[in-house]
């Protein structure tokens, strides 16, 4: 079995289509067909069931498209680790991490690395779907949320965050510095819309003592929420730790007594995957920065 063989048949499996798939890698359809019945001779096995125009992977086809996944990956990751031998501070790191962090938390590490490893070409892609990403390697780390344990991930807890009631200087409450969870029962809130992980947090927090948030205004944009929360429209709950590294002066912060929300905090990469010497030394520079 040919490694080019092997892309062949990957194509058609992405697909699902001789012809768009020969397009695709930019080769003849009868060239492609050619290649996919040498195979299939080969592994004495059809791999596509073909009916009409429409074509569908057989048991072994199946097979082969999990088992060729993985063969390609570790071809990959060979590629990879050779070529970092000779460009030891080159390439491309893609890093996942929550758009509220990315706004206002990590700029000064990214212009730190920048100057430790300007040859390096750092990609930081806001994401709510960390964990998915880093699974189907569309960023190569991830800077995750309450991970759940996945047999693919390796995950390197970084700190805890405590969730804080967040308030314009103008609010009632913004000479408080602590409230009851209870006490957020009925208050008018700015918050990210249901699915997000930070509003599933408090939701789920505040759950627990018999209640649901006030919702009046959801943006998916955490500079949109601030600037509702400052201009006195309602309240928000949000990581402490973010509201601080945002210093603004027209913000307050007030504890949540008695169950407050909060969240983990973790590096994960895949267990599978070969990681750059600049990619780890990115990773230490993120431990430092979230432990400290």
């Amino acid at each position: 079995m040919e490694i080019r063989q092997l892309h062949y048949f990957m194509a058609v499996c992405e697909e699902m289509h001789f012809t768009k798939a020969a397009e695709k890698i930019g080769v003849t359809q009868p060239t492609l067909s050619q290649q996919i019945r040498a195979l299939e001779d080969e592994l004495h096995m059809p791999l596509f069931d073909r009916i009409g125009k429409k074509i569908a992977l057989t048991e072994a086809g199946t097979m082969l498209l999990s088992y060729g996944t993985q063969i390609l990956d570790t071809l990959q990751n060979v590629k990879d680790s050779i070529a970092d031998l000779r460009h030891i501070q080159s390439g491309t790191i893609k890093v996942g991490i929550m758009p509220s962090d990315l706004d206002y938390r990590i700029t000064q590490l990214i212009i730190d690395f920048y100057h430790a490893f300007p040859k390096v070409k750092l990609m930081v892609i806001a994401s709510i779907d960390i964990m998915r990403q880093v699974l189907e390697s569309e960023v190569d780390i991830g800077i995750g949320t309450n991970v759940q344990p996945n047999d693919r991930l390796v995950a390197i807890p970084l700190c805890r965050e405590e969730y804080v009631l967040t308030v314009s200087e103008r609010h009632p409450l913004a000479s408080r510095t602590s409230i009851d969870v209870d006490e957020l029962r009925g208050l008018p809130m700015i918050m990210y819309p249901e699915g997000f992980m930070g509003r599933d947090l408090v939701e789920e927090s505040v759950r627990k003592h018999g209640f649901q948030l006030n919702s009046i205004l959801e943006t998916s944009s955490a500079t949109s929420i601030l600037n509702l929360v400052k201009a006195n429209i309602g309240a928000t709950v949000q990581p402490y730790p973010l509201i601080r590294q945002i210093n603004d002066p027209v913000l307050r912060t007030v504890r949540i007594r008695d169950g407050a929300p909060s969240r983990s905090l973790a590096i994960i990469y895949r267990s599978d995957r070969y990681l750059s010497q600049a990619a780890k030394a990115f990773m230490e520079r993120i431990k430092e920065f979230f432990q400290d």
